[in-house]
C-alpha cells in the first residue's frame, strides 16, 4: 500500500491542495494531475533539462523532484511565464523573433532555466549564455538562434526595466 500526503502548493500563482502518493514525481504531478503539459519529460534522469521548472524562483529538474517536496512552495511552469494570453514574456517573444526553437521539445525547460539567469545577469555575454544553457539539451537548433534570442531578450528586459 502506497503512502499518501496532503500537498499544498502554489503553481503559476494558484494555490492547490492535493492528496498525493509519496513517490509521485513533480513532473508527473504537473503533467498528469494538473494538465500542465509544457513541462516535458525527456531523459527522466535530470540530464536533458526539458522538465525544468522554477521552485521558489530557482530552476529544478521536475523529473528528479518528488511532488511532496513542493509542499508550501511556489512552482512556476512555462504555462505561467507569460503575463497573459495576448502577451508573451520577453524571453518567449525573443525566441519567436530570433527563431530560437524548432521542434520545441526543449524550449520550455530552456526558458525556465534562463528566466532566473537573466534576473541575476541582465547583460550577459554570449559565453555566459552558452554556459547557462549547458544543462539543457537541444537536438535541433545548434544553439546559435537560442543564444541570439537570449541576448535579444536581455536587451529587451534592460530597456523595459531601465
Amino acid at each position: 500500500m502506497s503512502q499518501t500526503h496532503t500537498v499544498v502548493t502554489t503553481i503559476n500563482g494558484e494555490r492547490t491542495e492535493r492528496r498525493l502518493e509519496a513517490r509521485l514525481l513533480l513532473s508527473d504531478f504537473l503533467r498528469h494531475e494538473l494538465g500542465l503539459t509544457g513541462t516535458h519529460v525527456g531523459c527522466e534522469h535530470g540530464v536533458c533539462g526539458a522538465c525544468t521548472v522554477l521552485f521558489d524562483g530557482e530552476p529544478v529538474r521536475a523529473c528528479l523532484t518528488l511532488a511532496v517536496q513542493a509542499h508550501e512552495h511556489e512552482i512556476l511552469t512555462v504555462e505561467g511565464l507569460a503575463p497573459g494570453p495576448e502577451h508573451l514574456h520577453p524571453l518567449q517573444q525573443a525566441f519567436w523573433e530570433a527563431h530560437g526553437l524548432q521542434c520545441g521539445f526543449c524550449t520550455a525547460g530552456i526558458l525556465m532555466t534562463l528566466v532566473p539567469f537573466l534576473n541575476e545577469n541582465p547583460d550577459p555575454t554570449e559565453s555566459e549564455v552558452r554556459h547557462a544553457l549547458s544543462g539543457n539539451l537541444c537536438r535541433c537548433t545548434g544553439y546559435q538562434h537560442i543564444v541570439d534570442a537570449v541576448l535579444k531578450a536581455a536587451a529587451a528586459l534592460r530597456a523595459r526595466d531601465g
